[in-house]
């Protein structure tokens, strides 16, 4: 059974449409990213996920439970790390924690949660003098409160330093390690492309496509950029590598020493053979992929993805 399975969902304000026919599911034990640019639906979505606003036309599932008649019952086994919620300035961190344990009826130690986001050493400082970062961390451990089954994360790493950021795709790893599936939205790709299993594409509340990172470099016709740096080259060896099957451009960058520079949708070998079948030395040679911010402009803008 997927551990959420949208099927149809519209979502209109007025004249404004949010969410337009959106069907995915995300599987169980998986980490999905749920990738788009500001303003694609992520967050509307979320919310008819946790039935905080009511869909115009179409269904959720979480567990197998319909997200509006029993929205009790899947909040009780979802972790959720909102976008744009604050924290009660008044209150410390540990009477955040206290209140999340209670409220899911768990015995948590708080201290231990804290620790594991960074933020012990201000378990007892109020959070009205916490910065972005430091409230972020605390949002994040009232998620892990009750080890979810479901953790769903709203842009995570918004407030969050490198390292900051770092920690929190190692939480996310070791929740999913534990059996939790994780929902992961954002318009960040290098998270998202760090700890997803499978990623959907949101665009004007449409997606747009869902595959591996893989998948989607793929489908969208990402090429892998070989760069090698030879002791000389010549128009017929240039032309020789133009003309393989899986080379589609080939071009020579500087002069000294000269760079044949390749996009190639499949054997990099065979470029390397052909030079070198020509007496050319091969000094150096590196390759890059198409990343998932490629894949992503090709998906929302309709340009041809080419790594660099």
């Amino acid at each position: 059974m997927p551990a959420i399975t949208v099927d149809g969902l519209s979502k209109s304000y007025g004249r404004t449409l949010a969410l337009e026919d959106l069907s995915f599911q995300v599987e169980e034990g998986e980490v999905f990213g749920f990738l788009g640019p500001n303003g694609a639906g992520k967050s509307t979505t979320i919310n008819v996920i946790l039935d905080f606003i009511r869909p115009t036309n179409g269904q959720v599932t979480v567990h197998g439970m319909d997200a509006q008649a029993h929205s009790r019952d899947i909040r009780a086994r979802t972790g959720v790390l909102p976008e744009g919620v604050e924290t009660y300035d008044r209150l410390t961190a540990r009477q955040h924690l206290e209140f999340a344990i209670d409220s899911k009826g768990t015995t948590d130690d708080p201290e231990a949660l804290l620790e594991r986001v960074g933020l012990l050493d201000a378990i007892d400082k109020k959070a009205g003098g916490y910065s972005k970062g430091m409230s972020q961390r605390l949002m994040l451990a009232m998620a892990l409160v009750g080890e979810p089954d479901l953790l769903i994360l709203d842009e995570p790493s918004t407030g969050l330093d490198p390292n900051g950021a770092r920690e929190m795709r190692e939480i996310v790893r070791e929740e999913n390690a534990r059996g939790a599936t994780v929902f992961f939205s954002s318009h960040i790709m290098e998270q998202v492309e760090a700890v997803c299993d499978r990623v959907g594409i949101l665009r004007d509340g449409e997606m747009v496509a869902v595959d591996t990172v893989e998948g989607l470099r793929d489908s969208a016709g990402g090429a892998t950029t070989l760069r090698v740096t030879v002791d000389r080259i010549d128009d017929d060896a240039l032309a020789a590598v133009r003309a393989l099957s899986d080379v589609t451009t080939a071009t020579v960058d500087g002069q000294d020493p000269p760079v044949v520079v390749a996009q190639v949708d499949g054997s990099k070998t065979a470029v390397l053979g052909e030079l070198e079948d020509r007496g050319i030395e091969i000094r150096d040679f590196s390759t890059r992929e198409a990343s998932l911010e490629d894949v992503f402009q090709s998906y929302t803008t309709g340009t041809e993805v080419e790594a660099q």
